[in-house]
């Protein structure tokens, strides 16, 4: 029985209340944070009706260090869900330290002024965590999250060592708008604009944004033109399986998507510096956020399904091995149960898996951790008694060279 507080109030932060309302046994008292307190109170009633759990809300703004810590210190909660945007994951972890609390995210931190982002900002925290006797488990989402989990899991059960990743992440969902992003606009926009990048021979390769393509097959859905991009748990999963020789993350583009985003960059509208419109600094990107679709509500009239998984290859007893590990997630069936669609689930049921981890102590340990250094096999079983069962093939066609 342990109190945690929830730190945003979007899609992601929907599907962790609701899932933590569900194991009200280990989560005895939830608090659900953001700077528009009303949007909480919106998700607290819906709680509330569905399961007759209480939620308390408050209003905080998680770029300032004391109004963090004054939530925790008159809260007290065990753990604190970091589920508000990669900007702030730096600020909330210095709360934690200062308030004695232990942190959980679901993506690393990014610089605001600058679209780029790795681990060595958080893993730099790690002798602070580890001197105050205290966790950080990052990126505990499903990419990054249950995908390197799933590397963790096929490490431990079919190989001796593995050489070759690739994460493979396909969104066949039709959400009927004609551009829309499945999570926050700006963060989506400044992720997929970047160089992609990849792991091989021991050393870092680049290339120009998604100029790397080919089509994969997705189980249950069929083939899709699928992206080489740079995703953060590449950085950590080369640095936990020095045995990878290779590593790539692929995403499922539709080539309209792609259309409108090369005019929202020509146009300018994804710039992340200031300008001057009529007297007053605005950032393009974000006003182009505020006149997008908003992620949340695309929940009703998605249908399709999501599919994401790892395509290994390795040896096993000096014997070539192959495995393919995946889930398929239906948008309509995670609207039903969360009112969100499976983007947002998908992110949402590893977070309180990973809370729910820690809390019942199958993952300790002071420091700052990625998940995949934790034992897979509880994760995956109450993730799959969550809404995320997995399926795999050993030694089948991964059509991957």
């Amino acid at each position: 029985m342990s109190k945690i507080i929830v730190i945003g109030a979007g899609g992601v932060a929907t599907v962790v209340v609701h899932k933590l309302a569900q194991n009200s046994d280990i989560f005895s008292e939830i608090l659900l944070a953001s700077r528009t307190k009303s949007k909480c109170d919106a998700i607290a009633q819906d709680i509330k009706k569905r399961y007759n759990v209480d939620i308390k809300t408050a209003a905080v703004d998680a770029d300032k260090v004391p109004e963090l810590v004054k939530l925790f210190n008159d809260f007290r909660p065990k753990l604190v869900i970091n589920v508000a945007l990669p900007y702030q994951d730096l600020t909330i972890m210095d709360a934690c330290l200062e308030s004695g609390v232990n942190y959980l995210d679901t993506a690393n931190y990014e610089p605001k002024d600058e679209a780029h982002f790795e681990y060595s900002w958080q893993w730099a925290y790690q002798e602070k965590f580890k001197k105050a006797g205290l966790t950080a488990i990052l990126g505990c989402g499903f990419d990054p999250g249950v995908t390197s989990v799933f590397t963790a899991y096929a490490a431990k059960h079919y190989f001796d060592e593995i050489h070759y990743l690739d994460i493979v992440d396909c969104n066949a969902g039709n959400h009927g708008k004609a551009f829309a992003t499945n999570f926050n606009p700006e963060i989506n926009i400044r992720e997929i604009t970047q160089e992609g990048k990849f792991w091989e021979n021991g050393r870092w390769h680049t290339t120009a944004p998604l100029s790397v393509h080919r089509q994969i097959c997705y189980p249950e859905i069929g083939e899709k033109d699928s992206y080489l991009l740079y995703h953060e748990e590449l950085e950590s999963l080369v640095k936990n399986f020095p045995t990878l020789r290779r590593a790539r993350f692929w995403m499922t583009f539709g080539q309209e998507y792609l259309t409108h985003l090369r005019v929202i960059q020509n146009i300018g509208m994804a710039r992340i510096d200031e300008i001057d419109y009529n007297g007053q600094k605005i950032v393009p990107i974000q006003f182009l956020k505020a006149v997008l679709p908003n992620p949340q509500e695309l929940g009703q009239n998605y249908t399709g399904w999501t599919s994401i998984g790892c395509r290994i290859r390795g040896i096993k007893d000096s014997k070539p091995v192959s495995f393919y590990i995946y889930n398929n997630c239906s948008h309509q069936a995670a609207f039903e149960e969360t009112g969100a669609q499976a983007v947002s689930y998908t992110t949402g049921v590893p977070a309180m898996t990973g809370a729910y981890m820690f809390l019942t102590g199958k993952w300790t340990g002071n420091g700052v951790y990625n998940v995949e250094e934790f034992d897979p096999d509880p994760f995956l079983e109450k993730l799959s008694k969550s809404g995320l069962p997995f399926n795999f093939e050993i030694n089948g066609n991964i059509e991957f060279e």
